[in-house]
């Protein structure tokens, strides 16, 4: 099938053509809604206003809130303008803003004054120091030396930073010509989103997306779903990551389907939303589609329009699809399988697949895309119904990481094929299943999460000598975090103190719910650690309480 050749930018261009006066955005809480033609002016004057604080193309601009309206229309501004957006995740504090910022060299930050009660002022502040009294676009910063200009989302006025508002009304600076004349330096084979995501050794790898490669594979998901200028789809997953961003945004934009945007996940108000705005489509970790169905008012709301969506971020049970189909009348809902590497999304469930694959494979490779199973370690391809590392190649492969040729080249062999790290067998069908993972992360209700990073944390704290951290299986969340300590001699360490020594200082997701305190742990003859066997122990002891996870 041929692939589009179209910028972020020109993307959304051809759905005003096509479909000037349909709903783009829909924002049922601020009672915001913007036809294509609506947005897209929206879009320009964003971009021309970042040109006018001298944002060239290439410039790494980061942007750190939830799906407020600033965040979507500064994907697409920034697909116009040419910077490249690096997206944030919401829950950072400030070590992983400061890795972030340092690692990204983002001369931009766009962030909110707050998000669920914490600070990014403050946090920012911590990080930065010299914001409090620095100039509007001219920050000088010791620690973040690229770092230039704040942009805060905020109607109040900041001395030291320019607001939305200022960068919208500067944007009259600039001329449609010169927007236009920006926009015709762009090519689609050119980075335009940077996303963080954990690696196998070390600290979050900054993964380098094209427009070629988001924009195809929003349009290949939309592709499976059947959506069309028909369908409004319901975005309640965050927009940092892809699900948010590619899966929901780009999808829906690459169809002139309306996008139904919550700013933060809440069960009642997405029902609330589908109901209201007959959302024919829904996104969601399997955790937020069970949050839905078992809400008490559940009864209430009527989502006899729903049709299709996406359920991804970790394994879906049987009875939570069934009930999804059902219940709520998604019976065309699909599973995707991924990685931020891939743009996301690798292998799709298709919309008139059989329950059961949807709920025990992640579906069928994408058009444009190969797959194969190796044997771990190897390039030895696996026969239909053998397990062994997923590997993938096309269009949809990262340029890389940011900054980091040695992890890039660890990624992707010199075929050009992506060492995904995933286990994982096909049928003969091409169906996919995912069985593990030959790398240690966790998947705590769709955020992925890297054991080591929290283990260095924890070594840190004056009174651990040593700390292994797996995840364990847990029915809300699919896996929770565990921390496995050995203190030093003579020092005592309560679970409490652990816990508070990461509070503020890691993202609230990262703090290990399970902390155990251990002398010793299982080993092979060479002395490696098997974490495995940590999990096993943790596992069996949860079961031995009564299974209370």
């Amino acid at each position: 099938m041929t692939l589009l050749n179209l910028t972020v930018g020109e993307l959304l261009e051809e759905q005003v053509k096509m479909y000037p006066h349909q709903e783009a955005i829909v924002y049922p809480e601020l009672n915001l809604r913007k036809t294509y033609t609506e947005f897209n002016e929206m879009v320009n004057q964003a971009a021309k206003g970042l040109m006018s604080l001298g944002i060239e193309k290439g410039e790494n601009v980061a942007i750190w809130a939830d799906n407020r309206p600033e965040w979507i229309t500064s994907q697409f501004a920034t697909g116009k303008m040419g910077a490249v957006l690096v997206t944030v995740n919401t829950n950072y504090q400030a070590q992983e803003l400061e890795y972030l910022l340092k690692q990204s060299e983002s001369t931009t930050l766009i962030l909110a004054e707050s998000y669920k009660g914490t600070s990014y002022i403050d946090i920012l502040k911590e990080v930065c120091p010299e914001f409090e009294h620095s100039e509007k676009g001219n920050l000088q910063s010791a620690n973040l030396p690229f770092l230039k200009n704040i942009i805060v989302l905020s109607d109040d006025d900041y001395p030291n930073a320019h607001t939305w508002k200022e960068v919208m009304t500067k944007g009259s600076t600039i001329t449609e010509e010169e927007l236009a004349g920006r926009q015709q330096t762009l090519e689609p084979k050119e980075v335009i989103n940077m996303q963080y995501t954990s690696g196998t050794t070390g600290f979050p790898k900054g993964v380098m997306l094209t427009h070629h490669n988001i924009v195809n594979n929003g349009n290949k998901i939309a592709d499976c779903m059947k959506l069309t200028a028909d369908d409004r789809l319901c975005i309640p997953v965050p927009f940092f990551h892809c699900f948010g961003c590619v899966l929901g945004v780009l999808a829906a934009a690459s169809k002139g389907t309306t996008m139904v945007i919550l700013e933060q996940f809440e069960a009642e108000k997405v029902m609330k939303a589908v109901s209201e705005e007959k959302c024919t489509g829904l996104h969601g970790v399997p955790t937020m589609f069970i949050a839905e169905l078992n809400h008490p008012n559940f009864s209430k709301y009527d989502f006899s329009h729903l049709r299709t969506g996406i359920m991804a971020g970790s394994t879906c049970p049987i009875e939570v699809m069934n009930d999804v189909m059902n219940k709520m009348g998604a019976s065309e809902i699909t599973i995707a399988y991924g990685q931020t590497e891939s743009s996301p999304v690798i292998t799709q469930t298709r919309t008139d697949d059989p329950v059961e694959l949807r709920a025990t494979t992640v579906g069928k490779v994408h058009s444009n895309v190969e797959v194969k199973i190796v044997a771990p370690g190897t390039n030895e391809e696996q026969e239909a119904g053998v397990p062994g590392e997923l590997c993938t190649r096309g269009y949809h492969i990262m340029k890389g990481y940011y900054n980091n040729p040695e992890a890039t080249d660890t990624a992707i062999d010199s075929d050009g094929w992506l060492h995904t790290g995933d286990l994982a067998v096909m049928d003969e069908n091409g169906y996919v299943q995912i069985t593990g993972r030959m790398k240690d992360m966790i998947i705590r209700g769709g955020e992925n999460i890297y054991p080591r990073e929290i283990e260095e944390f924890l070594y840190q704290h004056p009174a651990v000598l040593d700390v292994q951290v797996v995840g364990i299986p847990d029915k809300k969340y699919g896996e929770e975090i565990m921390a496995w300590i050995i203190l030093k001699d003579g020092v005592t360490a309560t679970e409490d103190d652990i816990r508070s020594f990461c509070d503020g200082n890691v993202s609230r997701h990262k703090i290990p719910k399970h902390i155990k305190f251990t002398d010793e742990y299982p080993a092979t003859a060479s002395g490696k650690i098997q974490k495995y066997k940590l999990r096993e122990y943790a596992t069996e002891a949860l079961q031995n309480q009564g299974g209370k996870q």
